[in-house]
């Protein structure tokens, strides 16, 4: 059975938290969270919702990628560039800074030049399509009593 992407994501959170030198107390009411809650974040016995998770990153001051990071360290396993392109360069994907423009978008796929009519039109569909995904997967958690596994 192959593991969870998130697996570790306890671990990879209290381990941001203390790089942070933050305390429970302190993240979970910046998120508008109890400390209760993110306790059973940290321990595995619940997972966030995508909402709750993008407050708790943005209360730590990270992002996607460094969460990525952080699992990678708590579950041992060094990361990898993500194409061998990227190791033929040695470039990583970038990390984006503050709010999601447009330029950030350009960055994060690795473009120069703006986004055409038709390349925005199929983003923003991909997009639409996720958080589709993401609203079935929230459903079958509720109909199944358990939580969403991300």
């Amino acid at each position: 059975m192959p593991t969870s992407v998130l697996s570790g994501f306890g671990h990879a959170l209290r381990w941001m938290r203390d790089r942070h030198s933050r305390k429970q107390y302190q993240v979970a009411k910046a998120a508008g969270i109890t400390k209760g809650m993110l306790s059973a974040y940290e321990t595995g016995r619940q997972k966030p919702s995508l909402d709750t998770l993008g407050k708790l990153l943005e209360t730590l001051g990270c992002d996607l990628h460094d969460l990525h990071n952080a699992l990678q360290i708590v579950n041992g396993r060094p990361s990898l560039p993500r194409s061998s392109r990227e190791a033929e360069i040695g470039r990583h994907p970038v990390a984006v800074e503050g709010p999601l423009t447009a330029t950030n978008v350009r960055e994060l796929l690795g473009l120069a030049r703006p986004l055409g009519p038709d390349e925005e039109e199929a983003l923003s569909r991909v997009v639409e399509a996720f958080h589709d995904l993401v609203a079935v997967w929230r459903r079958n958690a509720l109909g199944s009593g358990g939580s969403v596994g991300l």
